[in-house]
Formats: structure tokens, C-alpha cells, sequence
């Protein structure tokens, strides 16, 4: 286990800072509001390794966490998190639905949208967080999974696992089976929202969602190679064109669309690195195959609503 933060060892004028520059390290970019930012603002986090997932865990008094559609734009990692409130009551809200999690409760956050969390007083919530591509479903089903957890019969189990991992993890910290445990426990996640989506309507899909899950991950691996065509994913999947199509219309996509949006993305991550800042705007359109700087300020303008040298200007990371 690392301790991430611990404000009682911090003086007070310090501590709402050190609460960001953690809550960072730890999860996605959000906007942090302390419930009394001029008050006794206290909280720890605690935060395991699990091979790729991770387990974290934060405590403290009352704040609301904000992930905009600008902190989606500017990236992250793609994830989810399954997270048990451990102490208190918090509020969720995602994709228009709002939840009430009581202590002992679970809710799934996707990551890669806007969301917003909040709890009064003193609370604590423990997230296990996995990479999309390691679950091995759609980003649509786990949507779909997210307001029906409790309908799986596999709820109590999982909520019963997750409130253990620490205890646990902790007697294996550093070993081989603590990575074992992380994967498995993994497995029951995606077993969990499985079932939740899961009639018998749905579960034909399973192996088109996990296909679809190891095309769109292949595909941002090459999204700077210019020879990424619809039929080299298709060949590298041993699919048809025709049916590459089909996976993508079954997910409400458009595969070229998604293609560029894509990479468009990648560049407005680099526009904003400081790794790139001597980077001239052309030459990153270029490597995100972008090679006509006009159609890239066209294209970049409809997806961010300002222009790639604005977006630089506005979005520069220090």
C-alpha cells in the first residue's frame, strides 16, 4: 500500500493543493470543490497496485469531484471504476441518471465521460479501477451495466470482495498473487456487469462486444500510421470489411468518424503537452495522419470549437 496523502501531517493552507495533486495521480482530471475550503479540509488516500488495475481508496471531509467535458477532451485513461461507499453517503451523477450511494453500496463510474460525485461531512469511497481494454466489453455495455448492478446476482459477492481487497492486498503486497488477485478480481468485475446487462437477448453479443473491445484497442495503437485502413483492421482480425462495419453500426459508430475523432484527440493531447510545445502544429497534425493543414483546423474546429493554435494558447499544461 502507498499512502498517497495524509493532511494531518500538512498545515491547513496546504492541504486543499496537496488533495488535488493526489486526487491527479491517483484518477482522471477532474475540478475539486472542498464542502468548506476555509474550514478544516482533512483527508487520506490510500492507493494499491494490482498489476495493470489498481484499488483506491479516499477518506475525508465533504467534497464534490467534477469531470467536464473539457477534462474528457483532454484525455486520460480509458477506465472505469467500481467503487464501494465505505463510510457515509455520496451522490452520483453520469449520462443523465442521478444516484443516492449509501454506505455499503456500489456504483460504476465510466471514466472516459463527464460524471460528477459529491458527499457531505465525512465520508470514503473505495474504487477498483481497470482499463477498458483489459475488460474486454464495449464501452456501450458497460453503460448499459451501470444502472442495473443491483439486478446481478452476483452483487453481494462482489460487494463483499471489494470491501476485503485492502486487508488482503496487504498481506500480499509486493508478491505474484496480488497481480493474480487484481486479474481475477477483474474477472468478477466483468462478470458482474456481464450479468447485469446479461438477458438472453444479450448475451450473443458477448463475443462481438469483446471483439469489438480488441478492434477499437488495436486501432488506437496505429492511429498514427497512415496505412491504418478499415481493411487492414479488418485482415488483422480475420473479419470482413463488411462485417468490421457492421460492429461499429451495432455500437451506433461510424468507423471512419470514430477514426478521426480518434485522432484528433491524440492531437489536441500533444498540442497541450509541454513535450510538444516546440512541436509546430502542422507537423503533429502530420504524425495523427492529418496530412492537409487546412482540412486538420476544419476538422479540429467542428470537434473542439476553436482552433488547434487556440486550443495550444487556452489548453497549455505547464
Amino acid at each position: 500500500m502507498a499512502v498517497l496523502l495524509d493532511t494531518a501531517a500538512l498545515p491547513r493552507q496546504d492541504r486543499a493543493e496537496a488533495f488535488y495533486s493526489a486526487m491527479m495521480s491517483a484518477s482522471v482530471p477532474s475540478r475539486i470543490e472542498h464542502e468548506d475550503p476555509d474550514g478544516e479540509v482533512h483527508a487520506r488516500m490510500d492507493f494499491w497496485r494490482l498489476g495493470t488495475p489498481d484499488l483506491f481508496r479516499n477518506e475525508g471531509s465533504g467534497i464534490r469531484l467534477v469531470r467536464t467535458p473539457e477534462h474528457v477532451r483532454i484525455g486520460g485513461p480509458e477506465r472505469l471504476a467500481l467503487a464501494v461507499q465505505v463510510i457515509g453517503s455520496g451522490r452520483f451523477s453520469q449520462s443523465g441518471s442521478d444516484q443516492r450511494v449509501r454506505t455499503g453500496e456500489l456504483m460504476l463510474v465510466d471514466l472516459t465521460a463527464p460524471y460528477e460525485f459529491a458527499w457531505s461531512g465525512q465520508g470514503a469511497s473505495q474504487a477498483f479501477q481497470i482499463d477498458f481494454a483489459d475488460l474486454g466489453l464495449s464501452v456501450e455495455t458497460v453503460r448499459a451495466a451501470a444502472h442495473r448492478l443491483p439486478s446481478s446476482p452476483l452483487y453481494d459477492l462482489m460487494l463483499h470482495h471489494l470491501t476485503a481487497l485492502p486487508g488482503v492486498i496487504d498481506a500480499l503486497q509486493g508478491t505474484q498473487p496480488a497481480e493474480l488477485v487484481g486479474t481475477a478480481t477483474t474477472q468478477l468485475v466483468r462478470a458482474l456487469l456481464t450479468s447485469a446487462v446479461g438477458d438472453a437477448d444479450r448475451r450473443p453479443h458477448a463475443i462481438a462486444d469483446v471483439l469489438f473491445t480488441r478492434i477499437t484497442w488495436y486501432a488506437r495503437q496505429h492511429l498514427a500510421d497512415p496505412e491504418l485502413t478499415p481493411a487492414r483492421i479488418a485482415a488483422e482480425h480475420n473479419i470482413s470489411v463488411r462485417y468490421l462495419y457492421k460492429l461499429f453500426a451495432e455500437q451506433q459508430l461510424s468507423l471512419e468518424q470514430w477514426l478521426i475523432t480518434e485522432r484528433l484527440q491524440g492531437a489536441a493531447r500533444q498540442l497541450t503537452d509541454p513535450a510538444y510545445r516546440h512541436r509546430s502544429i502542422a507537423a503533429i497534425a502530420a504524425e495523427w495522419g492529418f496530412l492537409d493543414a487546412g482540412h486538420f483546423t476544419r476538422r479540429f474546429r467542428r470537434e473542439h470549437g476553436m482552433t488547434p493554435r487556440d486550443w495550444r494558447r487556452t489548453n497549455q499544461r505547464p
